[in-house]
């Protein structure tokens, strides 16, 4: 057993209990603050971090990723955390979502924990300290690895308004970030999810890219590339339709997906509680909702797994479904700091066990 991995048996076995009976909240406040901290050290998390080798590199969306594993938005909202969880292995992360200005989120107790199915529940409803915060921890700062923002509206915009909040977040962080997503797809926020509606998806994407443009020329550099977040409780019929829309308005990809409103995925019952549910019950949903876009779109729009990531295995998995890239955040809290390592670790031994020059080889190729 390497030491990482004993170092994540450790972890679930003696820390985590301790942090369990911590509200969820500060819990994950004090372990930000903790990777913050060691994030800016010389030397800070490295020992954790895995060997950089060229096999797992993945290029995708015309950006270098060290490796396909990325932190899903909303383990670290407020960028308080980038440099720190990069220097646990992952190859990029996600911040936000980020809204254009301050908002609280929905009132409190909003998260869950299910322990024994390694699951959450989480009805935060996007707190975010607001665009110029998180301007200010990125800003003229050098990450080891790529560094995206996902985009939110604040919860007093009008629907029909969301496109001037997700051009604002756009406008304000354009330079900060390597790419950024348009979240159409939190259950947390009333009538976001409705925004996956091609002809309104559309109309945001619109503008969006608008605004992708100008910023461009103002700092003559490329276009960011533009993500499209969905649910995974989409029907085939409009999955057809987000597709469509994220396709005609010339998304750089998606990701695949947000939490679930299926509480039923659960071995107990939920007592009605509010918002979406992540982690281990998600995987084999998210990984239907890859395999089903794959299909339609085939290889021409990249696609990030997101959903029940709790090993190398599942990144295998979720790259051969369909993804390019994947993304996790419950399996990490809790399995802990070393988990990442552990994870890019045993993709480099699948790398060498299997001969490939490079893990871009399985994207795409399980059996349909």
């Amino acid at each position: 057993m390497t030491g990482r991995r004993r170092l994540v048996n450790g972890y679930r076995s003696w820390l985590y209990p301790v942090l369990a009976r911590t509200d969820p909240e500060r819990a994950h406040s004090l372990a930000l603050k903790s990777l913050g901290v060691a994030g800016s050290t010389s030397m800070g998390l490295k020992w954790l971090a895995p060997t950089l080798d060229e096999r797992l590199v993945v290029q995708c969306f015309g950006l270098r990723f060290a490796n396909p594993l990325g932190v899903a938005a909303g383990l670290d909202k407020n960028g308080e955390a980038v440099a720190g969880l990069l220097k646990l292995g992952f190859g990029s992360i996600e911040v936000g979502t980020v809204t254009p200005q301050p908002q609280q989120g929905n009132p409190r107790p909003r998260v869950w924990r299910f322990t024994e199915e390694r699951a959450l529940i989480n009805a935060l409803g996007f707190p975010s300290q607001g665009a110029a915060a998180v301007r200010k921890r990125l800003v003229g700062r050098q990450f080891p690895g790529v560094v995206g923002v996902n985009v939110g509206k604040n919860r007093s915009t009008a629907a029909e308004e969301a496109a001037v909040d997700y051009v604002a977040v756009i406008d304000a962080l354009w330079d900060v970030a390597d790419f950024f997503t348009i979240n159409v797809s939190s259950p947390n926020t009333p009538g976001l999810r409705d925004l996956q509606r091609r002809e309104t998806l559309l109309g945001i994407l619109s503008q969006v890219m608008e605004q992708n443009r100008r910023s461009a020329r103002l700092h003559d550099k490329p276009e960011r590339p533009v993500l499209v977040k969905i649910a995974p409780d989409l029907t085939d019929d409009a999955l057809d339709e987000v597709l469509s829309g994220i396709v005609d308005g010339e998304a750089s990809g998606v990701i695949v997906s947000n939490t679930t409103i299926d509480h039923t995925l659960l071995n107990r019952a939920t007592n009605q509680l509010p918002g979406g549910l992540s982690g281990r019950p998600l995987k084999a949903l998210a990984l239907d909702k890859v395999r089903k876009v794959r299909q339609r779109v085939g290889a021409s729009l990249p696609i990030i797994g997101v959903g029940g990531i709790e090993n190398a295995a599942d990144v295998i998995e979720r790259m051969r479904a369909g993804a390019s890239l994947v993304q996790l955040y419950t399996s990490f809290v809790y399995g802990g700091p070393a988990l990442p390592g552990v994870i890019v670790s045993d993709l480099l031994e699948f790398v060498e066990r299997e001969g490939l020059s490079s893990i871009n080889e399985i994207v795409g190729t399980e059996d349909p």
